[in-house]
């Protein structure tokens, strides 16, 4: 007789997003974050693929780019911990 093995623990998942973002570890601002950081990833990416054919240009676009990808990456590894101070500032 086959033994049935359960992979994950069930969740309890009655009180919405709330439960959803805290199973992802993320809150609403982190996700925030990531999906600012997913759209400038995005425009560095095109930025890439439109180099021009003159090599200086193309150096200056490509470094740009390269920059406006590794702004990205940041943001989207460390941007809750950057931006955790002022979402969670008391007037």
């Amino acid at each position: 007789m086959r033994k049935l093995t359960s992979l994950a623990k069930p969740v309890d998942m009655s009180k919405g997003f709330t439960d959803f973002f805290d199973t992802i570890g993320l809150t609403g601002g982190g996700l925030v974050t990531k999906g600012v950081a997913a759209v400038i990833a995005v425009i560095a990416v095109r930025m890439l693929l439109q180099l021009s054919g003159d090599p200086k240009g193309a150096l200056r676009k490509g470094s740009m780019a390269i920059g406006t990808l590794f702004v990205a990456v940041v943001l989207a590894l460390y941007g809750d911990t950057l931006f955790g101070t002022v979402t969670d500032a008391k007037g």
